[in-house]
């Protein structure tokens, strides 16, 4: 099970940050990554990790303002979102798979998400 929190409301150039708490254990092989569903539109890819050496996938439109850290000892996925913009409003889900897949279809188990919303 993935448990998302961290959510709210935040203005333009704010920042957030959201958790994904795993109670089940992670192993070296899984990737867990970040999707955001935009208000009436598709889901889309934020970024991974790679929970064996904490590499990180972040796709354009965060680079250089999200970033994506795990913690081990307490099984959890972290997502440092920062100059949030109002086009990142969105519910935002974690989800466990094997490879760093941009792909939603790539993951097998998902998080109930959380609601960010950035004001103008």
């Amino acid at each position: 099970q993935l448990v998302e929190s961290g959510g709210g409301l935040v203005e333009a150039g704010g920042s957030l940050r959201l958790s994904c708490a795993a109670s089940g254990r992670l192993f070296s092989s899984h990737v867990v990554a970040w999707f955001r569903r935009p208000p009436g539109k598709e889901r889309e890819y934020v970024g991974a990790i790679r929970w064996s050496n904490s590499r990180t996938y972040l796709s354009d439109s965060v680079k250089g303002r999200f970033d994506i850290s795990r913690d081990k000892a307490g099984n959890t996925v972290s997502l440092e979102m920062n100059n949030l913009k109002p086009e990142d409003t969105a519910v935002y889900s974690c989800a466990v798979g094997t490879s760093p897949s941009a792909s939603s279809a790539e993951y097998f188990r998902w998080g109930q998400g959380t609601q960010v919303t950035v004001s103008s």
